[in-house]
């Protein structure tokens, strides 16, 4: 690695999409971003921003038959703006790789063996996992040369104990086929976590943050001296909070309910579970803003899900709050989080003996930048703070090329 190469090339590769950043870590700039939409379709779209030069978006529509092809795609969109994949100032590219399992607990660099290992786990994320894998396959044909680094969904929930991490299920027949709770969102609750630590003048180490990820995904994590101790996901995303259109906590017996009294197949609970629960499922909206409209218009059934939603987050709130014993800080973060003033009201109101207040004005106020809203009389900090789980990979992914 030459001493300008400062550029990492962050990937998120799904099933049909790929999102990507170009960031320059000399100073944290993003130089470009963009997204890969619809791949294997004939209404394939890609969109490209060139921050470094400050140009307008640039949009095309067409076939774009794979991963290979949107990559090669974005390849030619970065070369265009001088920023192209063979450039020397291009240090690494990372990987946003959902599920790592129990022993991918850092960011990794990504050999042979590193990807079987992430191919093993395709059967706990089978939805995720293998378009990682085409990912890291594609970019590593493109330049094979080139460090290329998985970071993990996963490995800041590995710090969880055993306690926190295991079901009280059969011991043998979890270990046989992976269950336990693994955690995901880990890069944005590892950057809120210790965003938060700064916003309050200290280190991480010092701190006990229970971080609120509330986006269409959700989830709640307990962070001790920067350490996870505990999280809602679990061994899926489908775990915990309400979510979108995910149900989160649900007794299990309702699957085998579903299965012998209403015909349902496995595949069937399967889309219920995650594509047609939560907020959605509750009132057909999935938009916390749509939500909120229906609201102020007096809907009832909109009322009930939102109601339904901030219940679940108190829960987690005060069993976190316990599981911790001291909290300096609650943090509110990604779309809903950072953006829905009356899910943070909410979700606060009525703690006050735990030590937590909202302050109503502060609250309302709009701002991209990480900020506390809790009353000047509040024991413990409530905070709004923007994730940033691209610069979290590309510091990781830096830090551990450069080293």
């Amino acid at each position: 690695m030459t001493a300008n190469a400062t550029r990492v090339l962050v990937l998120n590769s799904g099933s049909s999409s790929v999102k990507y950043q170009l960031l320059d870590m000399a100073d944290g700039a993003r130089l470009a971003v963009g997204l890969v939409e619809r791949i294997g379709e004939q209404t394939s779209r890609l969109a490209h921003t060139p921050l470094a030069t400050g140009g307008a978006k640039r949009e095309t529509e067409g076939p774009i038959a794979d991963h290979k092809a949107a990559l090669e795609a974005v390849a030619a969109e970065l070369a265009a703006d001088g920023l192209g994949l063979d450039s020397p100032e291009l240090a690494a590219i990372g990987h946003r790789v959902v599920h790592g399992g129990s022993e991918f607990t850092e960011p990794t660099l990504i050999t042979a063996e590193v990807l079987q290992h992430i191919e093993a786990l395709i059967p706990v994320a089978p939805l995720h996992n293998p378009a990682n894998v085409t990912g890291i396959r594609t970019a590593q044909a493109l330049r094979p040369d080139l460090p290329q680094v998985a970071v993990f969904d996963t490995a800041f929930h590995t710090t969880m104990p055993e306690s926190a991490a295991r079901y009280a299920i059969d011991t043998a027949t979890a270990d046989a086929h992976m269950i336990r709770r693994y955690g995901f969102h880990g890069t944005s609750h590892a950057y809120v976590s210790r965003e938060t630590a700064k916003l309050l003048g200290k280190d991480p180490s010092e701190v006990n943050v229970i971080v609120l990820h509330l986006g269409n995904g959700a989830s709640a994590s307990a962070v001790r001296g920067g350490r996870c101790v505990d999280t809602s996901m679990g061994l899926t995303p489908l775990e915990g909070l309400v979510m979108g259109t995910r149900s989160g906590d649900l007794d299990p017996a309702v699957i085998f309910h579903l299965a012998r009294n209403a015909g349902m197949s496995v595949d069937e609970i399967d889309s219920l579970l995650n594509k047609k629960s939560g907020l959605i499922g509750l009132c057909g909206d999935n938009d916390m803003r749509e939500i909120r409209r229906r609201i102020d218009e007096g809907d009832e059934q909109a009322r009930l899900a939102f109601d339904i939603y901030v219940h679940r987050l108190k829960k987690y709130i005060g069993a976190y709050y316990a599981v911790l014993g001291k909290v300096d800080a609650v943090a509110f973060t990604a779309g809903v989080g950072e953006n829905a003033a009356p899910v943070r009201e909410a979700a606060v109101a009525g703690l006050e003996e735990l030590g937590l207040a909202v302050d109503p004005v502060r609250n309302a106020e709009r701002s991209g930048d990480a900020r506390l809203i809790s009353t000047d009389a509040a024991r413990v900090a409530v905070a709004v703070v923007p994730t940033d789980e691209e610069l979290e990979i590309a510091t990781q992914v830096y830090a551990l090329v450069s080293s």
